[in-house]
């Protein structure tokens, strides 16, 4: 497994135009191109996605999208399929955000899509995280029910096509980060009811970011003390300079 960090921005819907977007893809692309241990994927909205792919190599800065389609193709007016986004230079794309569950995605609907992304060749990264912390540990059988919902039906040899993302719903958005040494407990966690579904040596492989509140003065304890693989960035992934401070701190850990 490699011990490269990732760091994924997630831009949500920003920015406003084409031109900042480009703005913030070249200053993130020259930021990470100064680091040593860490890979950078920024997530735009749809519309910005192949004006932030760059194809020159090597390429520190690798492009992603923030959803995907459970359709293939055919009459489905508004939706983007992975197909889609692949030929655009997308390298994976995120699945089963807190926000799109809000919205109405189902486990069983992020399993298509989940679907989707790996069988276009794709990485998907698979949010799951419980709504709120309970005292009688309610929230570990939330969070083991999720993830066994989630991948119901993946393929066992798609799952190095996949990264974890925790994001406790309760911290996205929120002031303040869960503590390390508690996102370090749930990163186990969240590994072990993976490896429940797909094996012992697939749990060991399989990368876990932490999501939720994360920004520049967070950012190291969490990789560090949290021994996350990386992180998902979301509002801070689009605040210059800010991400970039970001970025250099999770580098540092090495």
């Amino acid at each position: 497994m490699s011990s490269r960090k990732i760091v994924i921005g997630n831009w949500k819907m920003n920015p406003a135009g084409l031109d900042l977007a480009r703005r913030i893809a070249l200053r993130t692309r020259r930021a990470a191109a100064k680091l040593e241990h860490t890979d950078v994927i920024a997530c735009p909205p749809f519309p910005f996605i192949q004006a932030c792919v760059s194809r020159k190599q090597p390429n520190p800065l690798q492009v992603g999208a923030q959803s995907v389609s459970i359709f293939e193709a055919g009459a489905h007016t508004g939706e983007v399929g992975a197909d889609m986004l692949r030929s655009l230079g997308a390298v994976c794309a995120i699945v089963g955000h807190s926000e799109e569950r809000e919205r109405g995605d189902t486990d069983a609907v992020v399993s298509k899509k989940i679907a989707r992304v790996v069988e276009a060749g794709m990485t998907a990264v698979v949010c799951v995280g419980e709504k709120a912390r309970e005292e009688g540990g309610a929230h570990f059988d939330f969070l083991k029910g999720e993830i066994k919902n989630t991948f119901a039906g993946i393929r066992a040899d798609k799952v190095r096509r996949i990264i974890l993302a925790y994001e406790p719903i309760w911290a996205v958005g929120a002031k303040e980060a869960m503590a390390p040494s508690e996102i370090c407990e749930m990163s186990i966690f969240v590994k072990k009811a993976f490896a429940d579904i797909f094996g012992h040596e697939a749990g060991l492989r399989v990368r876990v970011l932490y999501g939720g509140a994360v920004n520049f003065r967070n950012a190291q304890d969490i990789v560090r003390i949290g021994k996350v693989d990386g992180l998902l960035v979301g509002r801070e992934s689009v605040n210059m300079p800010g991400f970039i401070e970001l970025l250099k701190a999770v580098d540092a850990v090495g």
